[in-house]
């Protein structure tokens, strides 16, 4: 027990402190937040807040442990932790429906969302197999594309598009750190495109293709489709430069802003902590993505570049996509904003991945001290 505190006190003291500190400032946001869009003490608010908050207890230290059990130990066993991804995420094809997918699972009462703790999977198993063997050529190029699918297409027949689109973007970022070239790239992105017509017209669900027309004109269903982003729509732009202050938002309070502590969590901050509080929101978020790239950069393993790339990839389009479609200008995909949406799936897995960033940043500077 002595050695495990003194090896933890050591990482902490190598590690960068804006990747703990920075979720962890956006987190306790969240927390805030969550209690304010869901009623404060007169409505669930509290229930919620507590419940987060719990969560981010577990996520602290689970990042934590993770970082003091080092990145090295979960690429060793990467690819069994992807076979059970896979396992789970086939597990939630025979569970019940929750708001028209099959996304979660429950163990002891205990309700959790695999694709989430796949995406985590999905990043180790990457680095191991990219730096093993790189896609710098065709062929490595589609083994690597046929590993990413399995789970692509698992989340699809969930279904859960956000989910799939997310594992995407991860590899994508992925694939380019890997040092893939850019034809076969740009080769990937121009099938996407030519399949965009076949996904739309023969695997999304009516309520998908509604809400990819309403991304285009909102008003063209003002009280069915196109009521979710207009709400959004008008709570941020009702927060002006300075917001209207916590607990003050009319939105969410009234009920006109749908699904506020989950969804729309960044239309709720926004109506009340206005533009101001935004830029620091994105400052935080911003200053963490460089800080995780940048111990991806000292790195001197090509599999921690590959996994820092990862890590950075899979929360930029979380939260760029999130506060899109808050804003109008992405469809509504139902993904949460990274630390602030309520969930404790999304929230544990995270910090997870953040902490095996940690852990990165931990061996480079212990290296470094070395010589």
């Amino acid at each position: 027990m002595n050695n495990f505190w003194a090896n933890l006190k050591e990482n902490l003291s190598l590690t960068d402190k804006f990747i703990i500190l920075c979720p962890l400032s956006l987190s306790l946001w969240g927390v805030f937040c969550i209690y304010s869009a869901s009623g404060g003490t007169m409505g669930h608010g509290f229930d919620y807040a507590v419940r987060q908050s719990m969560w981010l207890l577990v996520s602290v230290i689970s990042m934590l442990l993770t970082m003091t059990a080092g990145h090295n130990n979960f690429l060793e066993g990467a690819y069994y932790l992807f076979g059970l991804s896979l396992l789970l995420l086939f597990l939630t094809l025979l569970a019940p429906k929750v708001k028209g997918a099959q996304s979660w699972l429950g163990f002891g009462g205990v309700r959790f969302q695999p694709s989430e703790f796949a995406k985590v999977a999905i990043i180790l198993t990457m680095s191991k197999f990219f730096s093993r063997y790189p896609p710098l050529d065709f062929k490595t190029f589609i083994m690597g594309l046929g590993v990413i699918m399995l789970p692509v297409g698992l989340v699809l027949l969930q279904p859960d598009a956000g989910s799939a689109i997310v594992f995407m973007a991860i590899s994508f970022g992925m694939l380019l750190a890997a040092g893939t070239p850019l034809r076969y790239l740009f080769g990937l992105g121009g099938i996407g495109l030519s399949i965009i017509p076949f996904v739309y017209f023969f695997l999304l669900k009516e309520y998908q293709r509604n809400r990819i027309l309403v991304f285009i004109d909102p008003m063209r269903d003002p009280l069915g489709a196109g009521y979710n982003v207009i709400q959004s729509r008008i709570a941020v732009g009702s927060g002006g430069f300075s917001g209207k202050g916590f607990m003050m938002g009319t939105q969410s309070k009234l009920k006109f802003l749908p699904e506020p502590h989950t969804d729309f969590i960044f239309s709720v901050f926004s109506e009340e902590f206005g533009f101001a509080g935004v830029m620091i929101l994105i400052a935080l978020f911003t200053l963490l993505l460089i800080r995780v790239l940048v111990a991806g950069i000292r790195s001197r393993e090509r599999r921690c570049k590959i996994l820092t790339a990862g890590v950075a990839s899979w929360i930029w389009f979380q939260m760029f996509e999130s506060i899109g479609m808050s804003i109008g200008i992405m469809p509504v995909t139902g993904l949460p904003l990274p630390f602030l949406s309520y969930g404790g799936s999304s929230l544990l897995s995270t910090f997870i991945a953040l902490g095996l960033v940690a852990s990165v940043c931990v061996e480079g500077r212990s290296t470094r001290h070395e010589f």
